[in-house]
């Protein structure tokens, strides 16, 4: 049986760090009210001319250097964003001409904060099947410069940041029957298109004739717009559904998780996911209060981290979970 394995990691975030008191000098908001409400206290923000490609790139070769290889040994590229270079083509083929290969297929994904589990669901797909063997999974998100940064665009300008993170995917051949084989044991998506005006960007969009106007920009349709209570009603009942949902597939139990890495979406999320499950700290990790929200890109920078810390050790087992925009939302199981 070919199952998919992660070879290496890597992340990149910009060098610009924006704290909460910073944002507090530009719009009417402070220190308090962000953390008691989102469990953030700082994020990164790109410099002018800085692109998500840039970040994903940066990202990719670590994860490329940590595992002895070069971007021409990828087979195939998927890149999570809801923030694309430019409005086509995809963010994945500028990222591929900056790592210097061609020929090399690349994906899309615009599945907002699941989008990693979406793209990994994709590439364990290719991979079980004998599409590819070795794919580059990356999320990759700049926000910055669409938030709108004054009082209007307060509630959701303060939660958002910019960074990337990569997971370099390889198919390898274990024993159906042996149950410790490292590996992506499934991946469970699902998605809810009744909620999608909830937590969207309206403009620009081909609905529109212009795509945008100043009407639309005057309005404030170009912002993300968000109701935050319905949003993390779903959020705090969807997650632990969906890490559920993963164990029973696998014959598994919440005693059974090693490590649970939530999208970071927000803290009181995190946390009350965490007390659903019934899970101690010491077996969940979070990252959002220096990174804030990075979307697509959360799950594999938290990864990283906690690769690089030390939270996961061999055999252990590892959950990923996601909820976001459309609404959508996932879990994934990992044997490391």
């Amino acid at each position: 049986m070919i199952r998919t394995t992660f070879l290496s990691t890597g992340m990149r975030v910009p060098d610009r760090v924006v704290t909460n008191d910073d944002l507090a000098s530009i719009m009417d908001t402070t220190d308090e009210w962000i953390r008691q409400r989102s469990g953030i206290e700082e994020r990164r923000w790109v410099e002018e001319g800085e692109a998500g490609s840039d970040l994903g790139c940066a990202a990719s070769e670590m994860a490329l250097d940590r595992a002895g290889l070069e971007a021409a040994d990828v087979d195939c590229i998927i890149v999570a964003t809801l923030s694309p270079d430019h409005f086509f083509p995809g963010t994945g083929v500028f990222m591929q001409r900056k790592l210097g290969v061609s020929d090399v297929p690349c994906l899309d994904v615009r599945n907002q904060c699941s989008g990693f589990l979406y793209g990994l669901s994709v590439a364990d797909a290719w991979i079980r099947v004998g599409q590819y063997r070795r794919v580059l999974l990356v999320g990759t998100e700049v926000h910055s410069t669409g938030l709108h940064r004054n009082d209007a665009g307060r509630d959701t300008a303060v939660l958002f940041g910019d960074g990337a993170g990569a997971v370099l995917l390889e198919g390898r051949e274990v024993d159906e029957s042996d149950e410790t084989a490292a590996g992506l044991l499934s991946v469970h998506i699902h998605a809810d298109g009744r909620h999608a005006e909830k937590l969207w960007v309206e403009v620009p969009g081909s609905k529109y004739d212009p795509l945008i106007t100043h009407e639309h920009i005057d309005a404030g349709l170009t912002r993300p717009m968000m109701e935050g209570r319905e949003v993390f009603k779903h959020a705090t009942s969807r997650m632990p559904e969906a890490v559920r949902e993963a164990l029973d597939a696998n014959g598994l139990t919440i005693d059974d998780i090693d490590l649970l890495i939530p999208h970071q979406a927000n803290l009181r999320i995190s946390q009350m996911v965490q007390r659903a499950l019934g899970l101690t700290d010491d077996r969940v990790y979070n990252n959002i209060q220096r990174y804030g929200n990075t979307t697509a890109a959360s799950i594999p920078i938290a990864l990283h981290e906690s690769l690089d810390e030390g939270r996961l050790s061999p055999g252990g087992l590892l959950c990923l979970t996601a909820f976001g925009s459309g609404f959508t939302w996932g879990s994934a199981l990992i044997r490391w």
